[in-house]
């Protein structure tokens, strides 16, 4: 595939950093904060992906994710649930009759190393069981040996085999090394038929970061530019707190507009954030904390 001008463009290390640290600082007061904390609940992808995950535990999970704080109804349910390919089935039963989405990791998670074969083959299944939407992970090391056509064209047949489900392209941007490769990444999977672009597993050693969420943002911001497309973000791995969800929506306001401030074109990948919003909206609506314990383990 041919690829765009802006998918060469460099970016400015020093400037990213930089403007990732001032929109962190920025400041969320009372009613805003209690909204802004109820827009990230809508926006979780709950996710469980652990060798020890059971129909049990999936259901459990499918329970939270409609009725995250049971008493309170203003809260609204998550975005969607994620889970591996073998679960698809249990949750789309736990969540029928909601609007929740069920997603499913193909494309041999994490390591994105199976024979491309394989990875249609699981992706189709993973649909044909009823999955909403699949995040499929890329291979680092063709795209770090500049093999940019064999990545480029397994999205193309990933995504040629979800069919009617929206496909989710992982970068898995803390082996990428450079901003300039996740920008390069980025485009390259938008071109390439991504619905939505999303920073990592959660199974590495470094995941979301701002300034690597910044850089696929900017990405996502010339791509539309150029093409007319939206293309959604999901920063996955290591937010865990009510700070730092808030400071990703400011980030995505102030770079993409209200227009992005939605579950359609916004996700966040958490197993753990989820209670601390939780927790923070308890705060908020009460003046005192609840306890962790309150809440349910994902």
């Amino acid at each position: 595939m041919l690829l765009a001008p802006s998918y060469e463009t460099s970016v400015d290390q020093i400037g990213i950093e930089e403007r990732a640290a001032s929109l962190s600082k920025r400041s969320i007061k009372k009613q805003t904060k209690v909204e802004g904390i109820k827009l990230a609940i809508s926006m979780i992808d709950l996710t469980t992906l652990e060798g020890k995950d059971s129909a049990g535990k999936v259901q459990a999970m499918c329970q939270k994710a409609i009725h995250p704080l049971e008493k309170d109804p203003s809260v609204p349910s998550v975005a969607a649930v994620c889970v591996y390919p073998n679960m698809v089935l249990v949750a789309k039963k736990a969540l029928k009759g909601t609007a929740i989405k069920v997603a499913s990791v193909a494309t041999g998670f994490p390591s994105g190393l199976t024979p491309t074969p394989i990875k249609i083959e699981e992706t189709k299944r993973a649909v044909d069981m009823g999955a909403d939407e699949i995040d499929m992970v890329i291979d680092r090391g063709a795209f770090l040996s500049g093999q940019f056509k064999k990545v480029s064209d397994e999205i193309e047949a990933v995504k040629e085999a979800c069919g009617d489900a929206h496909l989710k392209v992982i970068l898995e941007t803390g082996e990428l090394e450079t901003y300039d490769n996740v920008r390069k990444a980025s485009w390259m999977a938008m071109q390439a038929g991504a619905d939505f672009i999303k920073t990592s597993t959660g199974k590495a050693a470094v995941n979301a970061t701002l300034p690597v969420t910044l850089v696929m943002l900017e990405a996502i911001r010339d791509f539309w530019y150029a093409t007319g497309k939206k293309i959604g973000m999901k920063p996955a791995g290591g937010i865990r707190t009510s700070k730092q969800a808030l400071q990703y929506l400011v980030m995505v306001k102030e770079t993409l507009g209200d227009a992005w401030l939605s579950n359609e074109w916004f996700r966040f990948g958490a197993s753990t954030l989820t209670n601390d919003l939780l927790m923070q909206l308890v705060k908020e609506s009460t003046g005192r904390y609840q306890s962790l314990d309150y809440f349910t383990i994902d």
